[in-house]
């Protein structure tokens, strides 16, 4: 595309690193405006800088569990480029398994993270996709198809599968497309230690273009991502 505000506009949370991040610089490479949000100021201005700047990448501070933050996310995308046709709701963080294991504190702002912010997300972002025909995205995981032992981020994850079925479910019709992204183990900052079979974020990533690029009549809903030599 030639004329840049003719570009179509991808709205990605959680995008200062690891998926987001990756999904940021494919999309880019695409012919995407991105509209990065997360809680990391500085590196999300590093990422907008290498993607371009402003005119490509926007950096917008954002705490997902904040819904005054969500509602001037959008409002300062809108400003800018007057339109949102991706919205991914990426946002995300884990917790070690076991119910004794991680502090309620830790829990909390998990839960909240992954659960409540999505949703944020969602209702934040709902009224421009509609008026987009757009297209919803949001990071779910194989733990949220498979219960794992001691896992509450297992429920977490479990829960935004069951979100994205009832966004698909409440869009039908509408003309926008819901898709939920399962990935397996990925290696990114969630594991202390690099995992010994995982995906890089840009496998993710690519699935993530992939799902975009289909036919506005094709809505692929759920992709389910492991690395090959996954047990789980």
């Amino acid at each position: 595309m030639d004329d840049v505000g003719e570009d179509p506009v991808l709205l990605i949370t959680g995008a200062s690193s690891g998926i987001g991040a990756a999904t940021a610089r494919a999309a880019v490479a695409a012919g995407y405006r991105v509209a990065l949000a997360a809680r990391s100021g500085d590196r999300l201005r590093e990422l907008s800088d290498e993607l371009g700047g402003e005119e490509r990448a926007l950096a917008i501070v954002c705490d997902v569990t904040e819904w005054d933050d969500q509602r001037l996310m959008v409002e300062l995308v809108r400003e800018r480029w007057g339109r949102i046709d991706v919205a991914f709701a990426n946002a995300g963080f884990g917790a070690r398994r076991g119910f004794t294991a991680e502090s309620p504190e830790h829990w909390r702002a998990m839960v909240l993270t992954n659960v409540y912010g999505a949703a944020l997300t969602i209702r934040a972002t709902i009224d421009s996709l509609r008026e987009s025909r757009g297209h919803l995205l949001l990071t779910g995981s194989v733990a949220g198809r498979i219960a794992l032992s001691g896992s509450l981020y297992s429920a977490t994850k479990w829960a935004v599968t069951a979100m994205g079925e009832g966004a698909r479910q409440e869009l039908n019709g509408s003309g926008v497309r819901v898709t939920v992204i399962e990935p397996g183990v990925v290696d990114t900052a969630f594991f202390e230690r690099r995992p010994r079979a995982s995906l890089s974020p840009e496998d993710i990533a690519r699935a993530v273009m992939w799902a975009l690029s289909q036919p506005p009549e094709v809505d692929i809903n759920e992709i389910l991502i492991r690395p090959t030599a996954q047990d789980g």
